[in-house]
């Protein structure tokens, strides 16, 4: 890995991410000692510009940040670095330094889980149809989930692309839903998946 240290007197960026939910966790800087350092011990070391010497991440606090790779950029100027953390990254005590919570998110799937949450939570006032499936109690639900695996199954055995695509969406919808009612979200499904992964 040629590194180009001579942009910045010696030091690099390190963009730190955690390796399983994506999100960026915090930045620091880093001179070649605190990058070897980092790749021999698997501990995330950084070159302190207020301490002015090496510094590894949680060498007081405990919190530290498990090395799982480190990729350099087209400029060969800024390092990203992907961790398994121990504790709350920023020294303020939040799981980033943007105060933000590092959970796994799903994208669009994990907006959707929050609108089907905010409309199971106000189901008494809420007059929309994922409303209405909470009111009806997790025995509809169930049936739904039910009735859209049975489409699936059936437009699975056509041709017809769309038609596959439109009932799967429809069952997803609906297995959100149930697994809202039930008291899940997707992480807990990912959890059981990741424990049987070989």
């Amino acid at each position: 890995m040629q590194i180009d240290y001579n942009k910045n007197n010696g030091l690099v960026p390190a963009i730190i991410q955690d390796a399983t939910t994506n999100t960026v966790l915090m930045l620091g800087y880093m001179n070649d000692e605190a990058l070897k350092k980092t790749l021999d011990t698997k501990l995330v070391t950084f070159f302190s510009r207020t301490k002015q010497r090496l510094w590894t991440k949680g060498e007081e606090s405990g919190n530290v940040l498990n090395l799982v790779s480190v990729k350099l950029d087209c400029d060969s100027d800024t390092l990203l670095i992907k961790v398994n953390p121990k504790g709350p990254t920023c020294h303020k005590g939040s799981d980033t330094c943007w105060n933000d919570d590092n959970v796994q998110s799903f994208g669009f799937l994990s907006e959707l889980e929050t609108v089907i949450e905010s409309r199971k939570n106000n189901a008494t006032e809420d007059t929309s149809y994922v409303a209405s499936l909470f009111a009806k109690g997790i025995n509809k639900i169930a049936q739904k989930v039910g009735e859209e695996a049975v489409e699936v199954v059936i437009e699975a055995k056509d041709n017809d692309d769309k038609l596959f695509l439109d009932e799967s969406a429809d069952l997803l919808f609906h297995y959100l839903i149930l697994l809202q009612a039930k008291g899940f979200k997707l992480n807990d499904i990912v959890t059981v998946l990741k424990s049987r992964e070989k």
